[in-house]
């Protein structure tokens, strides 16, 4: 640390007595004779304390001052880095720019333009870097909020970009299960449809088939009402249940070959009256019974159609009807006569 130097002391000259009054700078007779003093550097003792200071211009008290912070901020460095070498947490230090002493001294218009410009200028210049410098930032508190603000930008930039990317990742996966939904509804709609026009075209073939099979078939008689439907039960049947499906018709009424086959059965059979079978080219038995009359014998050969008997109330029977029976297997159980005259194309 700079310092003036103190003035130099006066040499000392003993008093000299005349009579009883001290005499200083006289020249006593019974000492001497006295050289006179020239003090040098060598010679000169600093007296702590009592050294004098001058009034200097162009600040250089000022400088002295500078030099001082500069001091200051070394020392507090110093004592910043010794904490953080023990492992005491760091003291936050404020340092404010302080004026310049020779601002405060000086009463010269140069001296306060200079003390001043000296007091406007940063404490200390560290911690600052090239691109502070660049920017124009030469105080470091500055030059650290500085980039601190430039810090907390950089990660606000982060979480907007993160944010901005999530958002479209979502928007994308929505916009992907929107379109997998979309596809997976048009590919249900194409099979709904799909089966549908299978079913119409099936449909379609059947009522096709059962118009063939209707030319080549035809109902037993005309004019009737179903009275009595297959599997009925009662105590007007033997077995406890019908066995075949009744058409009441008025006595007379013509009864015809629903299909061509041979005739093999005619004549009276008991509760069922007089009775016709016909044996169809498959094997499949239909029995005509409760006849007024029989138009066929056994072993003629019809065809689809053709009159082989009429309706009357002969057997165990409460009116006039024809009872029509059906056997696919010949003498076996018989079956719903309704549903196999529909799978024919007939609808009683």
């Amino acid at each position: 640390m700079a310092s003036n130097r103190p003035a130099p002391e006066a040499p000392f000259v003993p008093p000299q007595r005349s009579g009883d009054t001290v005499v200083y700078g006289g020249q006593r007779t019974d000492e001497g004779p006295w050289e006179e003093w020239n003090p040098t550097a060598e010679s000169l003792r600093p007296v702590r304390g009592r050294h004098r200071v001058s009034k200097q211009r162009g600040g250089g008290l000022a400088r002295s001052s500078t030099v001082l912070g500069v001091g200051v901020i070394a020392a507090v460095g110093a004592g910043g880095m010794a904490s953080a070498q023990t492992g005491k947490p760091p003291v936050s230090i404020s340092m404010p720019d302080l004026p310049a002493v020779g601002a405060l001294i000086s009463d010269d218009s140069a001296d306060s333009d200079t003390s001043a410009e000296t007091a406007t200028a940063p404490l200390s210049g560290l911690g600052v870097t090239t691109a502070d410098t660049a920017q124009g930032t030469t105080d470091a508190g500055e030059a650290l909020r500085t980039r601190i603000i430039a810090q907390a930008e950089q990660q606000q930039d982060q979480v907007d970009t993160k944010a901005a990317t999530a958002a479209k990742a979502a928007a994308e996966k929505a916009a992907a299960e929107a379109a997998a939904k979309a596809e997976k509804e048009a590919e249900a709609k194409a099979a709904a449809a799909k089966a549908k026009a299978e079913e119409e075209a099936r449909q379609k073939a059947e009522a096709e088939r059962l118009a063939q099979l209707a030319k080549q078939y035809a109902l037993p008689t005309s004019s009737y009402t179903i009275t009595s439907s297959f599997g009925q039960a009662g105590a007007l049947w033997s077995s406890g249940y019908h066995t075949g499906l009744d058409f009441a018709a008025p006595t007379g009424t013509p009864l015809k070959a629903v299909h061509s086959g041979t005739i093999t059965e005619a004549g009276w059979n008991g509760s069922y009256g007089y009775k016709t079978v016909l044996t169809l080219d498959d094997g499949t038995e239909i029995w005509y019974a409760h006849q007024s009359s029989i138009n066929v014998s056994v072993g003629q050969k019809v065809t689809t159609g053709e009159v082989i008997g009429r309706v009357g109330a002969t057997g165990n029977v409460t009116g006039a009807h024809l009872h029509l029976e059906v056997h696919p297997d010949g003498a076996g159980s018989g079956i719903d006569p309704l549903a196999w005259l529909q799978s024919k194309g007939l609808n009683p």
